[in-house]
């Protein structure tokens, strides 16, 4: 976000509403996305919510009304009709007016399917996708993404027709959905373990992180058990509030051990984080938990369960 914006929230808009639809991708795109979500934001008297999306995969995300101004770090955006990030160990800092939002998050199986370039190298990045050499090959959705006129059954159609022309397979995927699954799992605490429980050596196992999922081995283990504190805190918090120390994961040592990890990905402290409002965020994770089954995006399984 602009310097306004970063490090603090603006008043609380008194009256806005936001809603939420998760699609479920067709069986022919298993692990490769998080979810095909639709998401309407409509805010009084032409104004704007500010709020910070937590850690993340990669992400492509189109509006029809009001254009975001987003923030990761030092990467910004401004303007856009079609915003792209790269995976994240950072918020995703953001200020957004009345929109309707098209938004679909790559898994690393996804992700080694539709975008020629190493994760690392666009981690912690957002950027206008329509300008972007990675991304600008998605731009093709934007005209019917960003009209609101068109129906969202039309719109959804066009994402299929759209991602099954632009998919192409990948040698690694045997070796990206063992990692991804042992990651998911929690069961693993160091690299060791995780590339024995991958059948890879650490080596290899690194360099799949690296062009795949964004990050070290050792990173992402630590931001999956971030992601899973951080997500029963927002959870519990919609549903009457706990504290931080009911919420953190059991594999930390002590209190002070979590609030450096969560000062660290989430660039304040979790009181401070705490205090803020997330209208939009709070509402999104606990309709996406109820709904989809997973409140974000880094919990989300490989490949989803069938529905009975």
């Amino acid at each position: 976000m602009g310097d306004g914006v970063h490090g603090a929230r603006a008043e609380p808009v008194a009256d806005y509403s936001v809603r939420s639809r998760f699609y479920t991708p067709p069986p022919q795109f298993d692990g490769c996305f998080t979810t095909f979500y639709h998401l309407s934001l409509d805010v009084e008297d032409g104004g704007t919510l500010t709020d910070a999306l937590q850690p993340e995969w990669g992400n492509i995300r189109f509006f029809g009304g009001s254009w975001p101004t987003s923030r990761i770090g030092d990467s910004i955006v401004s303007g856009a009709r079609f915003g792209a990030t790269g995976p994240s160990s950072r918020p995703c800092e953001f200020e957004l007016g009345q929109s309707r939002m098209w938004g679909i998050g790559f898994l690393p199986l996804g992700w080694a399917r539709f975008i020629e370039a190493d994760a690392f190298d666009l981690a912690n990045v957002a950027c206008d996708g329509a300008n972007h050499p990675v991304f600008a090959k998605f731009d093709v959705l934007s005209d019917v993404l960003c009209d609101p006129a068109i129906p969202k059954d039309e719109q959804l159609a066009q994402i299929i027709e759209v991602m099954a022309r632009l998919m192409r397979p990948n040698r690694d995927e045997p070796k990206i959905m063992r990692i991804h699954t042992a990651l998911v799992s929690g069961e693993h605490l160091a690299v060791a373990d995780l590339a024995e429980a991958c059948g890879m050596s650490i080596r290899t196992l690194e360099r799949m992180c690296r062009r795949y999922f964004g990050f070290t081995p050792k990173l992402l283990l630590r931001r999956q058990r971030f992601m899973r504190s951080l997500s029963t805190f927002m959870l519990q918090q919609a549903s009457g509030g706990m504290r931080w120390t009911e919420a953190m994961d059991g594999e930390y040592h002590d209190q002070a051990q979590f609030t450096r990890e969560f000062s660290e990905f989430m660039t304040m402290t979790p009181s401070a984080y705490a205090a803020l409002d997330h209208p939009i965020l709070s509402s999104f994770m606990e309709a996406r938990a109820r709904i989809w089954g997973s409140a974000a995006q880094t919990l989300d399984q490989p490949v989803r369960e069938a529905d009975d």
